[in-house]
């Protein structure tokens, strides 16, 4: 392809596998809280036990060890909490393994980038695709130093790695450094305190299918009544019959409630998870469980009505409607949202985005196409060098998480989602559609090229714009190009067939002189269609 990578094809992306519903615990009394507190903190405690053991044994770990442990958690709690304290364990540390890899790969990313660029002469030009070489000697003996610090931080992530080691902080590891930098964060030691202790403890419980109302350990009625199975040493709380605890709060859930008393009510599994939100002084209750997965459709269907190309940005999302064929319908949709402020405030913005793209593509009956961007690998600060700005912008960008709202809204929707390969969608959709979409009472952007592109990749169309063709053979000899033919039309690159028929319309077929025939024309030395004689030439002299 000249140097450009292969561009995957595009593809229908599958629905969710599971849903997860949240509710705020209301009317929940002192002595409530307190129960919920030590049981959270004796939990939090076991849990963090597990998993210690569960890192010391590293790659050596197997069934048999797995079984050791949920013996030891089920004298100190129940055989349940036992197994959501092991499960939980497990997520984490294959968390931590997932991070691990993607370190390592980054700091590989790194070392290659500062090693071609150590390798250029100092101020050499670099292009597009990669950087030049360092500006002056200062920086160049900088990069030199810090190549042989990520090379021994590569070393060691290689070594922990082999070795099956992972290090793990139950509750953050930057709640946990923001205890050496209080000031900075606007917080003092005991808002602190809450918030890290908060974050450790453990109040969760996997569903089991067939049990009452689908789990055990914390069961919910359909009424929203909640009470949960007390560990051992705390069943001296109890305030029910067989060591159970009822909380006074009761829960709704607004959203899914349906669907939540169907399956509580069939006595199906449903996961539930109790946890405090410090910042607010509330407690939420989440229910989740799985759902069948969601059969999507086809690609030729989701393509038959069209699709709605959709880029996304720093701060909007920007659409255009295509037809089957993939021309512009319409004008450029911009959907705009704001990313400060803090995470709920964020989330709520790409919320509401989300939705007024969903529903602007139901009432148009389109599937949305969409880019399959991930930028982890794309963050590192020697890609892009002193571009800090650019770095933040990037980093700043929420693509897993609309990536993730997206796909679930649309599903409840029936709308289908198809994404596509991002390479090369801002430069060749500015390139080949930004300046013919531009008018006098319209500007169309960057931005608006680029969903364009992406659309037309979604459709199976390429992306370049097929050219005009010189004046004379628009309308003569092979008619117009600029209209839209399938990928696999033969000779949908070459001219047209010419049409039999007379050059103007005024003509009926069959009358008149022959396209295309120079001799048709009245002319010194050439021959009319119609006429049997031919003009002689004037005479110079007698």
């Amino acid at each position: 392809m000249g140097g450009l990578r292969e561009v995957a094809a595009p593809f229908v992306v599958p629905g969710p596998s599971g849903v997860a519903v949240r509710d705020r615990l209301k009317g929940l009394t002192a002595d409530g809280e307190k129960v919920l507190r030590r049981v959270g903190d004796h939990l939090g405690t076991l849990a963090s036990r597990d998993l210690k053991a569960r890192c010391a044994d590293g790659l050596e770990h197997d069934a048999g060890r797995w079984a050791e442990r949920k013996r030891e958690l089920s004298g100190q709690s129940s055989s349940r909490w036992a197994g959501s304290l092991t499960k939980a364990t497990h997520d984490q540390w294959a968390l931590a393994r997932r991070g691990q890899a993607a370190h390592i790969h980054s700091l590989e990313a790194g070392i290659d980038t500062i090693t071609r660029r150590l390798s250029l002469p100092i101020g050499a030009k670099g292009t597009k695709r990669a950087a030049g070489g360092y500006r002056s000697e200062k920086e160049w003996c900088a990069k030199s130093r810090r190549l042989r610090v990520l090379e021994d931080r590569l070393e060691r992530e290689r070594a922990d790695r082999e070795a099956g080691r992972v290090r793990v902080v139950r509750g953050g590891k930057r709640l946990l450094t923001t205890r050496h930098h209080l000031d900075a964060a606007g917080l003092t030691q005991d808002e602190w305190r809450r918030r890290w202790e908060a974050s450790r403890r453990f109040l969760q419980a996997d569903g089991e299918s067939g049990k009452r109302y689908g789990n055990e350990t914390i069961r919910v009625s359909p009424d929203g009544e909640v009470s949960i199975k007390l560990p051992a040493p705390l069943a001296h709380l109890a305030n029910a019959p067989h060591g159970r605890y009822v909380l006074t709060a009761r829960v709704t859930f607004a959203h899914r409630g349906e669907q939540w008393r169907d399956r509580i009510t069939a006595n199906r599994a449903v996961a539930y998870r109790i946890h405090e939100d410090t910042d607010r002084d509330r407690w939420y209750l989440t229910a989740s469980w799985t759902i069948p997965p969601i059969q999507t459709v086809p690609l030729t269907t989701a393509r038959a009505s069209g699709m709605a190309g959709v880029d996304m940005n720093a701060d909007h999302l920007a659409a255009w409607r295509l037809d089957a064929h993939g021309n512009p319908v319409g004008a450029p949709r911009r959907f705009d949202y704001d990313l400060s402020g803090t995470a709920q405030h964020r989330d709520a913005q790409v919320r509401h985005a989300l939705i007024r793209l969903l529903h602007w593509a139901k009432r148009h009956h389109l599937a949305i196409a969409i880019e399959d961007l991930d930028f982890t690998a794309e963050t590192t600060r020697e890609k892009y060098g002193r571009r800090t700005q650019f770095r933040k912008l990037i980093s700043g960008m929420p693509v897993a998480r609309l990536r993730a709202r997206l796909v679930s809204m649309a599903a409840e929707l029936g709308i289908p989602l198809v994404a596509v390969d991002p390479a090369y969608t801002s430069r060749w959709g500015a390139q080949h559609w930004q300046k013919p979409l531009t008018g006098k009472t319209r500007k169309t952007t960057r931005h608006d090229a680029a969903a364009v592109a992406i659309g037309r990749r979604a459709l199976g169309h390429p992306i370049r714009r097929r050219t005009t063709p010189p004046p004379h053979d628009q309308s003569d000899r092979a008619g117009h190009r600029t209209v839209q033919a399938a990928p696999g039309t033969p000779g949908r690159e070459g001219p047209r067939p010419r049409i039999p028929g007379p050059r103007t319309r005024c003509v009926p077929p069959g009358r008149g002189a022959k396209a295309g025939n120079q001799n048709a024309q009245h002319r010194s030395g050439r021959s009319a269609e119609h006429g049997f004689w031919q003009q002689d030439s004037l005479p110079l002299s007698l």
